[in-house]
């Protein structure tokens, strides 16, 4: 099957420089994707986007070239809950890849061992509304209860203006419960104003919450951008993501996000956003925990 893709639709960034910040030993790409191929893994037909292929040889390729030793790779919203390209990726992997699906109430419990046997440890439920198209709270909450017992979490992304809405719901999760790229926060606001402070509480009184602090080519507003060996790129995004790793070291993961699916602006070298990590984690013993140590006990702590 052939697809097209979406008008203006930026591709990932083909050769990314070599990092300088040398990631520790073990490191975890906690946040990734794979698109199709549309070819071998057709788009799904209620997809809001129609990316470009992204295949898990290029993925295993970057990981490789960046110095990570294993991926946790995210179902995308354009491959809707047919997981087969994720679960694929996960299973050629030998074991460095883990994976976080999305699935519907109608799913058996076959079909979750299956998935588990695969590689899978987690649901993702997304409530960006522009990504996906409305799926009801008590339906989600089912799923998370089924889950639960395989000792799985749910991944949740949302923008901060919505949080308060989505809070009781959040909070109801039976599971631990990861944010995507801290809630989205508007980073031309401040720090300590009450957008990012109700995220803050949000962590502080739920500490089943965890949080990753990636993506900060979509949250940023000023830049500078990851390109052209930039080594201090995306700066207005640091304090709220180094505020987030310091307040909370063994509950935070990141990972590239690559192949970047939908910015508009720009498409960052991915080399050079692994050099925004000692930005925001800046001492050894933080690096370790964001990238390896928090990793390793949600995905693989059979290991630990």
């Amino acid at each position: 099957m052939q697809f097209e893709k979406t008008p203006g639709w930026l591709d990932w960034y083909a050769g990314p420089s070599k990092p300088r910040f040398t990631l520790p030993a073990g490191a975890v790409d906690a946040h990734c994707h794979v698109f199709g191929p549309g070819a071998e893994f057709p788009y799904a037909p209620e997809r809001k986007y129609t990316p470009c292929d992204a295949s898990k040889a290029q993925l295993f390729a970057l990981r490789d070239h960046l110095g990570f030793a294993r991926n946790v790779v995210v179902q995308a919203t354009c491959h809707g809950a047919d997981n087969r390209a994720m679960v694929d990726a996960c299973k050629a992997s030998s074991g460095r890849a883990r994976g976080v699906a999305t699935v519907r109430r109608s799913i058996t419990d076959q079909e979750l061992q299956d998935l588990h046997a695969a590689g899978v440890r987690g649901v993702r439920f997304n409530f960006v509304k522009r990504l996906v198209d409305f799926t009801p709270k008590d339906e989600l909450l089912e799923i998370a209860n089924r889950i639960a017992p395989l000792g799985w979490h749910v991944v949740i992304y949302f923008e901060a203006v919505d949080l308060p809405e989505l809070w009781d719901f959040f909070t109801a999760l039976p599971t631990t419960v990861v944010v995507d790229h801290m809630g989205r926060p508007d980073v031309s606001k401040p720090i300590d104003g009450p957008e990012f402070e109700l995220f803050v509480k949000f962590m502080r009184e739920n500490s089943n919450v965890w949080s990753k602090v990636s993506c900060p080519e979509r949250l940023s507003v000023t830049g500078p951008k990851a390109l052209d060996d930039e080594q201090n790129a995306y700066r207005d995004v640091v304090p709220f993501a180094r505020r987030i790793v310091e307040q909370f070291p063994d509950r935070v993961l990141w990972g590239t996000d690559w192949p970047h699916p939908n910015l508009k602006d720009h498409m960052p070298d991915d080399g050079l956003l692994v050099d925004f990590i000692p930005h925001i984690a800046p001492t050894a013993e933080l690096q370790r925990k964001l990238l390896v140590d928090n990793p390793m006990r949600l995905y693989w702590p059979e290991e630990c």
